[in-house]
């Protein structure tokens, strides 16, 4: 399975649940916590064009997903 990195954090429930969406489908990915690791937030604004919004699900295709929706996923992940 190609590499997967999630940026969230446990208070944010869009990042639960795509947690949640990956574990119900186990998808491998990398998770990184953004309350421990805040320094992460710079890949998070850059791929968000300045914003904090998370989750940022980024792809091995170099893509990513904000806060995506659960069909959102299902369809990045059936391609």
């Amino acid at each position: 399975m190609a590499e997967i990195v999630m940026y969230g954090a446990d208070w944010c429930g869009d990042c639960q649940r795509s947690k949640q969406y990956f574990a119900d489908h186990s998808v491998e990915y990398t998770y990184i916590d953004l309350v421990e690791q805040p320094e992460q937030y710079e890949e998070v604004t850059r791929r968000n064009g300045g914003a904090k919004s998370i989750p940022v699900i980024v792809f091995a295709d170099g893509t990513h997903l904000t806060e995506p929706s659960n069909d959102q996923l299902r369809e990045k992940l059936d391609r």
